[in-house]
């Protein structure tokens, strides 16, 4: 398979040459996804009117799917150059949830041209689904699935299936409403095709019918698409009726951009909807310099710690040259116990309720870790200073650190669980600046206990 260098090259030759009959083969040849990427890189390279040229040569059908894949900084750009019947072909070939997303990412003056070119029907249903919280299952929703009837034969269903399908979302799920639209069962399209013609949809379908509300929130939509292994789940309202349905392509967008904002969170970074390269200088900054300062001024407790100590310090300028060690220890192993118990609440594995049982685990993974690290210590001082004392007092700190560090690893994410906020959170950089002061306090009270 070419690689996407050359497969730019070519394009960008074909352009400069006006090769418009062997591009149009070219293009019509790849996949949509791979297309929008190559264009995202020929939009460095290129002016804008070859730009459009490539993308207004393409077929309606693949223009739409190709602009749906496109970054939103990108599809700005089109837009602005499209004329409005261009405009309206593209829009009308998006999915109701691409709509959203396209309506929801474009500043205003763009947003009102896109409404104009939209019919009416469908601005309607945007406009409900506007409505909706921005995290909630309504947001993420499309409103085009194949709906049916109880009383229908499987030939009708199937009849009905192929006329509308080419405009649904997905087809593999048909979901089954009474007169007043109430979801009442389910039937894929697998079990339609191998069933008997004459068989109705009453006797075929699935009447447990595993559903979310609108206002479900979409992480937890998503983690139920995973968990059950779904192409996608119904969205119903209040009274049971069917508004809509997510599918996976959206709960994959959703666990993407959860994680995302978790490991920023984690970084102690203020999480942005931006990508990297389109957040201004004074966003990142602002972004990241409030934790910073939080952090930095919290750092200074552990150098407090320090000059209240100083006359063991005096008396022993060694214990210094150890500091380091210890608070990266204590730092690393407070990160990973955090670490692992935040994924575990991410993915449900771990529930608030567990707390006794993840103490317990980390724990026992802390006597080990402590008894090791303190036994080598101990053995790399008594070999290069030989000094007793100061490997006890080391053995000894490196053991209460590692306990304390893996106990409040665990349990901080736990707690911010409990209070409602996000676990990540309490991640590595607050549990390094929390168990520094912590190490440093116990070495020093070790240090003057055994000592001094």
């Amino acid at each position: 398979m070419e690689n996407e260098e050359t497969q730019i090259e070519q394009i960008k030759e074909l352009l400069n040459e006006k090769k418009i009959s062997d591009l149009r083969k070219l293009l019509d040849e790849k996949n949509s996804v791979d297309i929008s990427v190559i264009f995202e890189d020929l939009s460095e390279e290129l002016d804008k009117e070859k730009l459009l040229i490539a993308f207004r040569i393409l077929s309606k059908e693949k223009a739409g799917e190709v602009f749906s894949y496109l970054s939103s900084e990108m599809q700005e750009k089109l837009i602005e150059h499209l004329t409005d019947t261009e405009l309206k072909n593209v829009v009308n070939e998006l999915y109701m949830d691409d709509k959203v997303d396209l309506l929801e990412e474009m500043p205003s003056n763009v947003v009102k041209r896109i409404l104009r070119n939209v019919k009416k029907e469908d601005r309607e249903i945007i406009n409900e689904i506007l409505k909706y919280p921005e995290d909630s299952a309504g947001s993420i929703m499309t409103t085009e699935f194949v709906d049916l009837k109880e009383n229908m034969t499987v030939d009708e269903a199937l009849n009905k299936v192929r006329k509308i399908g080419l405009d649904k979302e997905t087809i593999y799920y048909c979901y089954v409403l009474t007169a007043k639209r109430t979801l009442v069962g389910i039937v894929d399209l697998k079990t339609l095709v191998i069933s008997d013609e004459s068989k109705q949809l009453k006797d075929l379908m699935e009447t447990n019918v595993i559903k979310v509300n609108t206002l479900e929130d979409k992480e937890n939509v998503a983690k139920m698409l995973s968990k059950y292994n779904f192409l996608a789940i119904p969205v119903v309202d209040n009274e049971e009726k069917l508004v809509g349905i997510v599918t996976v392509d959206d709960a994959i967008d959703v666990i993407q951009d959860e994680a995302t904002e978790d490991l920023e969170k984690m970084a102690a970074i203020a999480p942005s909807e931006d990508t990297y390269f389109s957040t201004s200088t004074i966003t990142h900054s602002r972004n990241r310099i409030v934790w910073l300062l939080i952090l930095m001024l919290s750092s200074t407790i552990t150098g407090g710690i320090i000059t209240r100590y100083e006359n063991a310090v005096a008396a022993v300028p060694l214990l210094v040259s150890f500091i380091p060690m210890i608070m990266g220890t204590g730092g690393n192993c407070g990160a990973q116990s955090s670490t692992l118990i935040i994924r575990g609440l991410a993915t449900d594995e771990i529930k608030v309720r567990d707390i006794l049982k993840v103490m317990w685990t980390e724990i026992r993974v802390a006597i080990v870790v402590g008894l090791a690290l303190a036994l080598l210590s101990g053995t790399f001082i008594m070999i290069v200073y030989k000094n007793t004392k100061l490997a006890i007092t080391l053995g000894l700190t490196l053991l209460f650190t590692v306990m304390l560090s893996k106990f409040i690893g665990a349990t901080l994410p736990l707690l911010a669980k409990k209070l409602k906020l996000d676990p990540a959170l309490m991640a590595s950089p607050i549990i390094t600046t929390i168990v520094d002061t912590c190490s440093v306090l116990i070495f020093f009270t070790v240090a003057t206990t055994i000592i001094l």
